[in-house]
């Protein structure tokens, strides 16, 4: 492979920032944009991320290093948010992935450091909170190695003194660095005793980089010590191709190892040229612009969050699939500066693009950009039905929730007919919570929720024949209809069919479709209080009358039989059942069965994930009104990362007690 010589990638850079709920992301965001005088002091500390104890939404900060422009993105770090980040990485130049070697954090970090290998995106770790940790950092990398599929190489090694973390080893400057808090560390040679330790940790990092170098691969089986650019520029070639993790060591509460980390951000992370080749950017017609974020704000309007990728935009610039900009910022958090312009690989928030997107790709080209990025949301495991408190704001209301699912691709709206339910979707309690919230706060409508209904039904157990007949003489013509209908049970699943055999015209051709009509009227709810499935009805004989008999008389008659019939027929009550799929760390496959099992499931099996070791399916089929707050449980069990995707699967009757309870909460709901 040979010397590979590393590029300098000057120019704005873009880098997320995840990493496992209560890493100290938020805290590591805050001591960056300090360190480089973007804030004027850190204000975060530990877990301090406002009201939730958590993330909630990505934020974006532009902050000058040396001499250059970068835009961090705080990324949620709780699965329930993890989708906001999949449009911030697609545009993004790479990750820093916060962690601590907590094993109860292990599975949320195999989910990230996957996700970020699928999009051959360069990463580096930060290893939060080194100054609290008691355990050696090599024993704490053979910890995280299982959560990632690529090498995690140790950068830097902690410097101790009566046990205690005071600095950093930097194995690839060979220089000790000793902590200061929330200042610039300070210089100092490596200890007498720490060298040999040094010496073992700085040939283990070689040997690594040297598996994609032939020539360093020469150096260290010979025992010659490489020049120092080169090992930098084994570094810079291994995080752009995604051959190594680079592992770095901090406390980010006290903004130790935060100018190392920005270091090696500035001078081993890829441009803006190589995220174009990840997505296959060709040369543009003009400028590319990729959305990342959209938000309403309550003064400014729509504003669309885009990372330029090629070119360069204008406040004013005429986007033909978007429409003109009005505005451009730059971010600090919630602060904004206007710009007049922004240049190839900054991020930038823009004004009022109404038809912009979250995901899209936006041009200044007469023809439209090719989509870049497919955002597929994950299914919804958590719903609520959703509606005005006050009926006056219903039309509010559709107007913030399509403004909630632009901030929001995750959120799934449903408008169930059956139930005339508005049902809100999402990916757990508290993300339905946090956009409750916002209708209250942000739009200032009032909402009440609940759980969905269960979409029960019924059917019958027996055949019965039932004649009905609609009569009325009110002075002039009157109304006739006669029917008799032959009413049975199918099999499930086979839904309704209607035939007749009537002889000797007893029942004219032209009112038998209104016969029909009224037995569908009438299975739209049975005598149970649901819709009816799983029967056929034969028209069998009837009489008319040549003056009085129409097709409302008909339909009335049809009815009439339909609702005595069905009554006599052993009605019985249906409810639905799921095939559902959960994915659980394997070390919680049990309680899930069990919890599944609680739920009144059948357990059909479990397989191991071939994708994600580690994982497993657990298959089972559920009733669907044990679906309440079932992802609460699952999450409970696995340190927050278990989901499910479920699929309607069949129906099944429901008798004794349940059936009992179903019938009085629909008494109750009607």
């Amino acid at each position: 492979m040979g010397n590979r010589a590393g590029e300098r990638h000057k120019g704005p850079k873009c880098i997320a920032i995840l990493g496992p709920l209560a890493s100290g992301k938020t805290t590591l965001f805050e001591a960056i944009l300090a360190r480089t005088g973007a804030i004027a002091r850190q204000t975060s500390h530990g877990n301090s991320a406002g009201e939730h104890a958590m993330s909630v939404e990505a934020s974006f900060a532009t902050t000058r290093f040396m001499d250059e422009s970068i835009t961090f993105v705080d990324c949620p770090g709780s699965i329930e948010f993890a989708h906001e980040a999949e449009p911030i990485l697609a545009a993004a130049d790479a990750a820093v992935v916060v962690v601590d070697a907590e094993d109860s954090k292990l599975p949320m970090l195999q989910l990230v450091l996957r996700r970020l290998e699928q999009l051959k995106l360069p990463r580096m770790v930060f290893l939060n909170k080194i100054d609290k940790s008691t355990a050696g950092v090599r024993d704490m990398l053979k910890t995280l190695q299982p959560a990632s599929a690529t090498p995690l190489l140790l950068r830097q090694i902690p410097l101790r003194k009566d046990g205690i973390v005071i600095g950093s080893i930097d194995l690839a400057l060979e220089r000790a660095y000793i902590y200061r808090e929330h200042a610039e560390s300070e210089i100092a040679p490596i200890p007498d005793d720490e060298k040999a330790r040094e010496l073992e940790a700085r040939f283990s990092m070689l040997e690594t980089l040297a598996d994609h170098d032939d020539a360093l691969m020469e150096q260290v089986l010979e025992e010659i010590e490489p020049p120092r650019d080169a090992v930098f520029d084994d570094l810079a070639a291994d995080v752009r191709d995604g051959a190594v993790i680079p592992v770095l060591i901090g406390s980010a509460e006290k903004g130790n190892g935060v100018l190392r980390l920005l270091k090696a951000v500035r001078h081993d992370v890829p441009g803006v040229a190589r995220t174009r080749d990840r997505l296959g950017l060709k040369e543009a017609d003009g400028t590319a612009l990729q959305v990342m974020k959209t938000v309403h704000t309550g003064h400014g309007g729509k504003i669309s969050i885009a990372r330029v990728l090629s070119g360069s935009i204008a406040d004013g610039a005429e986007l033909p699939e978007a429409g003109r900009v009005s505005g451009l910022y730059r971010m600090v958090g919630r602060e904004q500066s206007k710009i007049a312009s922004a240049e190839e690989g900054e991020t930038v928030a823009l004004g009022k693009l109404d038809k912009a997107e979250t995901g899209g790709t936006l041009t200044t080209g007469k023809t439209a950009a090719p989509r870049l990025v497919t955002l597929s949301a994950p299914p919804p495991v958590f719903s609520i039905v959703i509606s005005p408190r006050d009926r006056k704001d219903e039309v509010k209301l559709s107007a913030a929730l399509q403004k909630l699912l632009q901030e929001d691709p995750s959120l799934v709206l449903e408008q169930n007919r059956d139930s005339n339910e508005t049902v809100l979707g999402g990916q757990g309690e508290m993300h339905l919570r946090i956009a409750r919230e916002r209708l209250e706060g942000k739009y200032q409508i009032a909402v009440e929720t609940r759980p969905p209904s269960v979409p029960y039904r019924e059917t019958i157990r027996k055949a019965v024949t039932q004649r009905g007949r609609h009569k009325k003489q009110s002075g002039g013509h009157g109304q006739f209809g006669d029917v008799l209908l032959e009413i049975k049970p199918l099999p499930r699943g086979s839904g309704f069919e209607f035939t007749e055999s009537i002889t000797g015209g007893v029942v004219p051709k032209q009112y038998i479709p209104s016969v029909e009509t009224g037995v569908r009227d009438a299975l739209q709810q049975g005598p149970l209080g649901f819709p009816v499935v799983d029967i056929a009805v034969n028209l069998a004989d009837g009489s008319y009358h040549t003056v009085d008999s129409s097709d409302m008389a008909f339909q009335l008659a049809a009815r009439l039989a339909m609702k005595e019939g069905l009554a006599a027929a052993s009605p019985v009550l249906l409810e639905p059942i799921l095939k559902v799929e959960v994915d659980t760390p394997s070390d919680a496959t049990a309680k899930i069965t069990a919890i599944l099992s609680q739920r009144r499931g059948q357990i059909l099996g479990f397989e191991t994930r071939t994708d994600q070791p580690g994982w497993d399916i657990v298959e089972a089929l559920l009733p669907e009104a044990e679906m309440d707050n079932l992802i609460i449980e699952l999450r409970s069990a696995t340190a927050g990362v278990a989901t499910y995707r479920a699929r309607f699967d069949h129906m099944a009757e429901l008798t004794g007690r349940l059936a009992d309870d179903a019938l009085s909460s629909r008494g109750k709901a009607a």
